[in-house]
């Protein structure tokens, strides 16, 4: 009885390849119901995953598919540590290999670039008729390795310790050695704010930093004014004709009071 359900099955099969090779697949049901099936199972397997997201979480612990809502969004934080969508984990790796701002260009644009003009001009250098893997060496290794270091730096980019600043905190010994603080409570505790701040973002300090938007440098600021001066300007920077810099304030005044001391005690270094 299975022998011939399957010569039936095969008999079947072969008639209909025939058909469909004289008279072609219809649009109208066949590619239409093949859709409507496939959209079906999508949009119930959202509702599905929504459901057991909704009744999993509440608003104190979080389910399998996280939390059911998050706190608001604090703009003057500075503690937050923005992160990229984990398809784009391997390009802020990569960033992280090629940091310099010189090199920048490199990782963002270069090589995804050249990767992608190879992919797409892959039809017009490959035209040999040979499509199994075994035959293809060259092809096959190019893509294994592909996929490895796409997938190692994407697990190196998900696993990434980003603590805010982390590697500029780690230059105020430095900092304070090169500028002669080292040992001073305040100003390294300043030096550690300025770090974490995003201050390098625009400015420049012994070698670090962007030094974009007219931004200076900051590594001798401090032959030109006291702590108490910083401390007015770093509250309100546009009193003092700078409209592009933000408050500070936020920081609290113990805060900003070390950054004070921060930049007036960096007069260059020794």
């Amino acid at each position: 009885m299975a022998r011939d359900l399957g010569e039936q099955n095969r008999e079947w099969f072969a008639r209909y390849k025939e058909d469909v090779k004289k008279e072609g697949k219809p649009f109208f049901p066949r590619a239409i119901l093949h859709d409507t099936v496939m959209s079906l199972i999508v949009v119930c397997v959202i509702i599905g995953l929504a459901v057991i997201w909704y009744y999993d979480a509440n608003g104190v612990k979080p389910g399998i598919l996280g939390p059911l809502y998050a706190p608001p969004a604090d703009p003057g934080t500075t503690s937050f540590v923005p992160r990229p969508d984990w398809y784009f984990y391997f390009l802020f790796y990569l960033l992280r290999i090629f940091k310099w701002p010189e090199t920048v260009f490199i990782a963002t644009v270069g090589i995804p670039t050249i990767c992608l003009v190879l992919l797409l001009g892959l039809p017009f250098y490959d035209r040999r008729r040979e499509r199994r893997p075994s035959r293809r060496p060259v092809a096959m290794i190019a893509a294994i390795l592909t996929v490895l270091s796409m997938g190692v730096l994407t697990w190196k980019g998900a696993t990434a310790n980003e603590a805010l600043g982390s590697e500029l905190v780690l230059l105020v010994p430095k900092w304070a050695h090169q500028q002669g603080f080292t040992g001073k409570k305040l100003p390294t505790k300043g030096a550690t704010l300025f770090a974490q701040s995003g201050c390098l973002n625009c400015h420049t300090y012994l070698g670090q930093g962007a030094g974009q938007l007219g931004a200076p440098n900051l590594s001798a600021i401090g032959k030109t004014n006291d702590a108490a001066f910083f401390v007015q300007y770093i509250t309100n920077p546009a009193a003092f004709g700078n409209k592009v810099m933000g408050s500070y304030s936020y920081l609290g005044q113990q805060n900003m009071r070390a950054i004070g001391a921060f930049l007036a005690a960096s007069d260059g270094p020794k």
